[in-house]
Formats: structure tokens, C-alpha cells, sequence
């Protein structure tokens, strides 16, 4: 189970922990912050970046084929649902639209092409942004006066 805790600093800058690691998001000062880490959709977009990239490689290590190298972009937009290509008839208001260029470099045959092209949209991360996710949330106020 993965799990961090994000704590606020000073203005919007938030130190993020996973216990091990830490590192920090804040937002660039036309939306309020001081730009001293990225905004939290940079993080999300690293993260599944990052999560590409490890399971090609795990991928083709564990099938034993070879892999030069791997770079994988995404982009993150808010679109009507009337422009979106793949969203059915009863999508309204605004959608979150996810666009990737994944580059993949390695000595494959047309079979293995075809496998990694399959893999490479199907790392865990992926998976996560792509289904129905579900919350537990507590949320606890607490008031700092007497």
C-alpha cells in the first residue's frame, strides 16, 4: 500500500513525505505560490510518467528483450465534453483529457512491438486514473482559538 502525507509550509508550498522520501509542491505565482516545486497536476503527470517508463523496463527485463531507452510526455487539459472525441452522448459539462507521447527504443521484432505498444498505456498508475476510483475521506476541523 503506497501512502505520503503532505503537510503545508508557508503560503502554498506543501512538503509531501512518504517516510523515506520528501519533496514539495507549490503552484507558480500567478495562481498564488512562489514556484519552488511543481503544482500538484506536475506531480501527477510525474507520477504517471514515471510509472511508465519503470514498467517497460521491468517489462522487457523480465521477458529478457533489449531496451535502449524510453521517454514518456503527458499533458494535462480541462475540455468540453463536446469536443471530446471519445466521450459518449451523455458526458456533459467539462473532462479531463490526459495526451501522451511515449518513445520506446530497443531491438524488437513486430510481435514484441506490438506488446510493448500495449504495455506502455497499461502501467499501474495508469489503471488507477483510468477506473472508477473510490474514497474513504475523515476530514477533522479543528478550531485554533480557545
Amino acid at each position: 500500500m503506497a501512502s505520503v502525507t503532505a503537510r503545508l509550509l508557508d503560503g502554498v508550498v506543501t512538503e509531501i513525505t512518504n517516510g523515506r522520501h520528501t519533496w514539495q509542491a507549490d503552484e507558480p505565482p500567478s495562481a498564488g505560490g512562489t514556484d519552488t516545486g511543481p503544482n500538484p497536476y506536475d506531480l501527477l503527470l510525474g507520477s504517471l510518467a514515471a510509472c511508465t517508463c519503470i514498467t517497460l523496463a521491468l517489462y522487457c527485463r523480465h521477458k529478457g528483450w533489449t531496451l535502449t531507452s524510453v521517454e514518456a510526455a503527458f499533458e494535462h487539459d480541462r475540455i468540453h465534453a463536446d469536443d471530446c472525441r471519445d466521450c459518449d452522448e451523455h458526458t456533459t459539462g467539462y473532462v479531463d483529457l490526459i495526451r501522451s507521447r511515449i518513445e520506446i527504443e530497443g531491438d524488437f521484432d513486430d510481435v514484441q512491438r506490438r506488446r510493448i505498444e500495449q504495455v506502455a498505456v497499461r502501467c499501474p498508475v495508469h489503471r488507477t486514473l483510468a477506473a472508477p476510483t473510490h474514497f474513504e475521506e475523515l476530514v477533522t476541523v479543528r478550531s485554533s482559538g480557545s
